[in-house]
């Protein structure tokens, strides 16, 4: 009997890096059951759109995964339509650059929340029904920026370096579990942000590529993880 097509959460899914994950599994993936997350419904219906003419079946949901009460009610949606999800995409977040000095608090808790505790919140939502059924895939998307640190990204970098060592600790956890771990930590890579920014599109990653990277490690063997992967653009970072 073949399996059933596996069921892919991915969060931040309305562009950059999360769209074209989704839209490497809906290529490559027969049948792949997509549950796509984000804030902008808009954007996440157009990226919908196009997963399903590559012939993945796909649900939206609508969510802000820094709020707990939104995660959960975006959980339980998701079980009642799908069931218990085969891989988690921890995509979601939010970029930005200033001095320590003049980070504002307000700014640094957004940044935090937007990469960190919104890769808590979820992987918490799902982690449960991976573990009783002893098996799954839980992707993190950290940065370079989360193993080494430079001017101007004390909150982005202290987001990310804690994206890391929560990857770590939840592998620490899992390893006899079935569940397998992987941390992502891209350089530079294409998204909206980039536009206007006067660098070269050869200086920079294509969000493809990135993308295809998720599929290849979840396509491994069930005895094989990859519990870190650094991906730079070949002429070096920015």
């Amino acid at each position: 009997m073949a399996a059933k097509p596996p069921i892919v959460l991915i969060t931040g899914a309305s562009q950059g890096i999360g769209a074209a994950i989704a839209k490497v599994f809906a290529k490559e993936v027969r049948g792949v059951r997509l549950a796509l997350v984000a804030r902008n419904a808009t954007n996440l219906g157009a990226v919908a759109r196009a997963c399903a003419k590559l012939g993945a079946v796909v649900e939206i949901f609508a969510c802000d995964v820094v709020t707990e009460e939104a995660v959960m009610a975006m959980a339980k949606a998701v079980a009642k339509k799908f069931g218990t999800i085969d891989v988690l995409v921890n995509n979601a977040g939010v970029f930005a650059s200033a001095p320590f000095a003049q980070t504002k608090v307000t700014e640094f808790d957004r940044i935090v929340a937007a990469n960190l505790r919104s890769a808590f919140l979820v992987s918490r939502a799902f982690l449960p029904a991976m573990l009783k059924r002893k098996s799954g895939d839980v992707f993190f998307m950290s940065s370079i920026a989360g193993l080494g640190a430079y001017p101007g990204g004390a909150a982005y970098c202290a987001a990310k370096f804690g994206v890391t060592g929560l990857a770590k600790v939840l592998r620490a956890e899992t390893k006899k579990s079935g569940v397998r771990v992987c941390c992502v930590h891209p350089g530079a890579t294409w998204s909206p942000s980039w536009s206007g920014s006067g660098v070269q599109p050869e200086r920079i990653m294509p969000a493809e590529d990135v993308a295809r990277a998720f599929l290849d490690v979840y396509r491994l063997g069930r005895r094989t993880v990859i519990e870190e992967i650094v991906l730079r653009p070949q002429l070096g970072d920015l």
